[in-house]
């Protein structure tokens, strides 16, 4: 399920009622008002918090310029849009690291919210920006707990400082110590979470807190628990005065009310967003790009940076050339399909282009008839791959096997194919050097 998917499909379907229409009443503008605050409700948004949004954008959607205006529903929908982004923090928070290295990065919150695999996540990031991280194991509470930091560690290749079950404070005192001596940037403390808030629990957090004097105190909230989770990150931040919100599983079954929610509550931003489960399924949290996802206006620019971590810029242009030359193959196809597979799920890159679900006829893309295309293509010797028009009977019965599919399959996506390359070919001849050649 998209983010916000419910949502989205309750606002958008509120708008086009609005936007059909050449005026635009006072009555009709209450009776909209009524609905989208209906459809926040239901998204799980803090009661309060919505309500004092409704409040804000009728009196602006009442005001002469959209009362008088020729597009009177295109007003209104900038007013929600604006009013979306101011409620989620109007412009991206970042880290701040600054000071003497080693920068500490406490992360807190609930058993259960996704905490240690949110370090391993962030551990990834941070080396992507050229900083060399240390995870330090400190919840001694929860079973398995050191155990799954050292696989989060080995899966972002980052080492991780444990001292088993001694006192929590002292570990991360001592991987402070140790990261200033091997001159690493930053070191991220995974704190023991609990089922629910209890004094104990507190009282070492405040401890670690004074202990270490962290650059950071991140509160990991999770989305699928609706507004109990923005409860709780309120009493943390009312204990231990955090310093930004991270939101994991936000690509599940979610309305995301959380995330309109928490930063109205606590006063803190939310910095990162957790969006799947891969460990480079961890976002930047930009609220003007959340708002546009929210109301299906897309969101290219995360599109594009994803595209650019991805691809190097040399495969980029090479796939470029091959499509402008008409010289595209089934191994560039295969390359293709590594490449959007690294960039996260098809669907959610899908909807981040303006109308494109909409222009599909609301159309998912099934995942595993992917992964029956790559095996069918793996399946095939260089040369096939390279010339598909040479692929006789006898080699689709020996690719069919090879794969486990059939030889409709074969078929189908050699059918496929070509009609691709086609439409490939014939864009390559109209249009100016673009940078994605699989969007």
């Amino acid at each position: 399920m998209a983010m916000f998917e419910g949502l989205s499909q309750r606002l958008n379907h509120i708008f086009s009622k609005m936007t059909q229409r050449g005026k635009l009443t006072e009555l009709e503008i209450n009776q909209a008002m009524r609905e989208i605050r209906v459809a926040l409700l239901e998204a799980d948004v803090n009661y309060a918090v919505a309500k004092d949004f409704i409040a804000r954008v009728s009196e602006k959607a009442k005001g002469e310029e959209v009362l008088e205006s020729l597009t009177p529903g295109q007003q209104v929908i900038k007013i929600v849009r604006d009013e979306l982004v101011s409620l989620m923090g109007s412009s991206q928070s970042k880290l701040d690291l600054s000071g003497t290295p080693p920068a500490v990065i406490m992360m807190c919150g609930l058993q259960g919210a996704g905490k240690t695999t949110l370090c391993g996540k962030l551990a990834s990031y941070l080396k992507g920006q050229s900083k060399k991280v240390l995870l330090a194991a400190c919840d001694i509470y929860r079973n398995a707990a050191i155990d799954q930091l050292k696989i989060v560690g080995k899966n972002a290749n980052v080492e991780v400082f444990e001292r088993g079950t001694q006192d929590p404070v002292k570990t991360a005192r001592q991987a402070v110590e140790h990261a200033k001596q091997q001159n690493l940037d930053v070191v991220i403390v995974d704190t023991a979470g609990r089922l629910h808030i209890d004094e104990n629990m507190m009282d070492e957090l405040r401890r670690m807190k004074a202990e270490l004097n962290p650059a950071e105190i991140l509160f990991t909230i999770d989305a699928m628990t609706g507004q109990d989770a923005v409860n709780v990150a309120k009493e943390f931040n009312d204990q231990l005065d955090v310093t930004g919100i991270v939101v994991t599983k936000l690509d599940g079954d979610t309305r995301g009310g959380v995330a309109l929610s928490v930063k109205a509550v606590t006063g803190k931003p939310i910095k990162f967003c957790g969006v799947g489960e891969k460990q480079g399924d961890l976002e930047p949290f930009y609220p003007d790009r959340m708002a546009n996802r929210i109301l299906g206006m897309g969101d290219v620019l995360t599109l594009i940076e994803k595209a650019q971590s991805a691809v190097d810029e040399k495969e980029m242009e090479r796939m470029q050339k091959s499509i402008r030359e008409n010289t595209f193959t089934l191994q560039d196809y295969l390359e293709q399909i590594e490449s959007l597979k690294k960039m996260g799920d098809i669907n959610a890159l899908m909807d981040m282009i303006p109308g494109l679900r909409n222009k599909l006829g609301g159309v998912k893309v099934d995942e595993s008839e992917i992964a029956r295309n790559k095996a069918i293509i793996q399946s095939m010797t260089p040369a096939e791959r390279f010339d598909p028009d040479t692929i006789k009977a006898s080699q689709k019965k020996r690719i069919a096997q090879g794969s486990g599919t059939t030889i409709q399959e074969v078929n189908t996506l050699l059918k496929s194919f070509a009609q691709s390359k086609e439409m490939m070919r014939s864009l390559g001849g109209k249009r100016k050097k673009g940078k994605f050649p699989f969007f």
